[in-house]
């Protein structure tokens, strides 16, 4: 199926965003468990799309998301709006004290060196987006009253507690009945479904959701994790880049979820955590793309690279690019948002293009 894309200027918004924003405390080149100092950051896989394509794209998004009403939460509400995405529809919970009822997500990541990994350690449970129900939110006026193009939720913030599972699935109703794109990112997280069923459960929730959308896009292992799929002729640790294996993964999905319009996945292979394989595939109207991949890739925060991904390829998808070259979009996005500290991208359209083009490491002046 053909995506039907909304032209420009039909709404409001290009984007909007369902998920939580958590405050990154990163301790740069120090480890987590010794750090002294930290550099305070925003971030959440579904509003990082969000922050992508308002900043580097230009695009107009918004976010819907709680945060629980504290310093913590006001810190996070000031660099969303250095962010540039729209806070209108940031909803704000009462704090009791010292969070006992309701609290803001942190997310401790260390960006690892060499043969030291990327460490990520997360203190969100019971936070204000987590609490989010259905009924909460005028969806009805965010998609028609305002106007949009093009909801991006994910796997994160339908693995955050029982209720918001069914918080995604109100929100993909309003979006088609306004005949909006929906994609999903399904950034499985195994932290978040440890004491709550475990892979069973993670696949039976995102398996639900994944039938009523048009776009999904994840990594190798979200495939396999959230879905599970099964990448024959890779092996466990997905230690070399196969685009015939993956081809067969996303045909596999296509059959499964024939309302997909578009699948894509990154493909990475950490040769050390600051030297990657980096590159994409895409399957869209039966047809299959192999983006140019990146070998040897040098990286700095190899944090929000997928999210990254996702927006430079739905920036090409919103404005009428081809799925090959949207793809095409993602992959140098999402590699130079690895060049820089954050989970957020900080690059431009420009340096997007170039790198599209083909361009090199050249000084540029």
């Amino acid at each position: 199926m053909t995506l039907q894309v909304k032209p420009t200027g039909s709404g409001r918004w290009d984007l909007v965003a369902l998920g939580e924003v958590l405050l990154r405390l990163d301790p740069g080149e120090e480890r987590i468990h010794t750090a002294r100092t930290f550099r305070a950051w925003e971030g959440g896989g579904e509003y990082n799309v969000a922050r992508g394509l308002r900043r580097c794209f230009g695009m107009s998004t918004t976010v819907v998301t709680a945060l629980a009403d504290n310093p913590i939460g006001r810190l996070i509400e000031d660099l969303m709006l250095q962010g540039g995405v729209d806070t209108s529809h940031l909803r704000w919970s009462a704090y009791d004290g010292i969070g006992r009822s309701v609290r803001n997500g942190l997310n401790f990541t260390e960006r690892g060196f060499g043969v030291r990994a990327a460490v990520g350690c997360s203190d969100r449970a019971n936070s204000a987006a987590s609490q989010l129900r259905p009924g909460e939110i005028d969806w009805r006026d965010i998609f028609e009253g305002e106007g949009t193009r093009w909801l991006h939720t994910g796997g994160i913030f339908a693995g955050l507690s029982d209720t918001t599972p069914a918080v995604v699935a109100e929100a993909i109703e309003a979006a088609h009945r306004a005949g909006a794109i929906v994609s999903f990112d399904l950034n499985f997280r195994e932290s978040l479904w440890r004491s709550r069923g475990g892979s069973a459960a993670a696949q039976a929730a995102m398996r639900e959701i994944v039938r009523s959308v048009d776009v999904v896009v994840g990594n190798e292992e979200d495939y396999v994790a959230a879905l599970g799929l099964a990448v024959r002729g890779a092996d466990a640790a997905f230690a070399r880049l196969d685009p015939a294996a993956y081809e067969a993964m996303l045909r596999e999905a296509a059959r499964e979820f024939p309302n997909l319009s578009l699948l894509a996945a990154t493909l990475r292979v950490a040769r050390t955590a600051t030297r990657n394989d980096w590159g994409a595939v895409v399957l869209a109207d039966g047809e299959f793309h192999e983006t140019a991949n990146r070998p040897d890739m040098e990286i700095l925060d190899r944090i929000g690279g997928g999210d990254s991904f996702a927006s430079g390829l739905i920036y090409g998808l919103l404005t009428g690019r081809s799925p090959a070259e949207s793809a095409e979009y993602g992959v140098a996005h999402g590699a130079l948002a690895m060049t820089t500290p954050g989970d957020t991208s900080m690059a431009t359209l420009a340096e997007v293009e170039r790198l599209v083009r083909g361009g090199g490491a050249r000084v540029t002046r």
